[in-house]
């Protein structure tokens, strides 16, 4: 099961730096994802959803708005005391890991977004994850992951960029290694250097069908994009997967 020692993304996801370097997400985006999948999955009022990896909750605090009952979990607890400020009688937010049981048969969709997912060294964590979104849903409720496209990215790495915030300025260098995508990322502030890195597999199509179908999750529908058009393996930005629960 999880290992004790400390990871990456135990470091780089409680860090203030994390969302400094990310302050750009476009909220826009983010809402226009969640409106086209509710238009696909079309949920009753009544139905209750999980996002898994939520971050600082823009994806569950939108969902909420709309009026769905919506619970967040993410491992980084400053993301959770953040989101946690939105709570209401529909909304709350856990720190959790993925890898462990949450609720079991409780909810009608799960939600793992923005590639909030293999983050892991073993693939047995990946296959934990995948079956504790399984173990969350009712029987016939929906999975919702949405991934990078790996094979596109790795096409097209960029290997050395340098990204200015405010006063920072974000030296990143990506490569591949070993399987992961490795993006290192140092930077001064306040005179002080600082040091962190990612590191996602470069999970493919193949790698998420095996882990569904031993979590006794079936595929409906494949997206490459957050209009919902269809995957193409060369060309599409991201690799979605609606996956129901048999």
């Amino acid at each position: 099961m999880p290992d004790k020692q400390e990871k990456w993304y135990q470091n780089w996801f409680n860090s203030p730096y994390y969302h400094i370097l990310y302050n750009k997400r476009d909220e826009r985006e983010a809402e226009h994802l969640m409106d086209n999948l509710c238009e696909y999955l079309t949920p009753s009022a009544n139905e209750r959803m999980l996002d898994v990896g939520c971050g600082k909750g823009r994806h569950a605090i939108y969902l909420n708005k709309k009026g769905y009952d919506v619970t967040g979990i993410d491992l980084s607890q400053e993301n959770i005391k953040h989101a946690a400020a939105f709570e209401n009688a529909k909304l709350h937010f856990y720190v959790h890991d993925m890898r462990n049981l949450f609720f079991i048969n409780y909810f009608d969709i799960v939600f793992n977004l923005f590639t909030s997912f293999g983050f892991f060294e073993k693939e047995r964590d990946h296959q934990h994850a995948i079956n504790m979104f399984a173990h969350s849903l009712k029987k016939d409720g929906a999975l919702v992951l949405d991934f990078m496209n790996a094979e596109k990215l790795q096409n097209n790495l960029v290997f050395r960029e340098t990204q200015t915030v405010g006063p920072i300025e974000f030296h990143i260098q990506r490569k591949l290694e070993n399987g992961f995508i490795v993006k290192k990322i140092d930077f001064e502030d306040k005179g002080r250097h600082f040091a962190f890195k990612e590191e996602v597999r470069a999970l493919s199509p193949e790698d998420f069908k095996r882990f569904f179908h031993k979590a006794g999750l079936e595929i409906e529908s494949t997206f490459g994009d957050y209009d919902l058009n269809k995957f193409d393996s060369k060309t599409s930005d991201r690799l979605i997967f609606v996956c129901r629960k048999k």
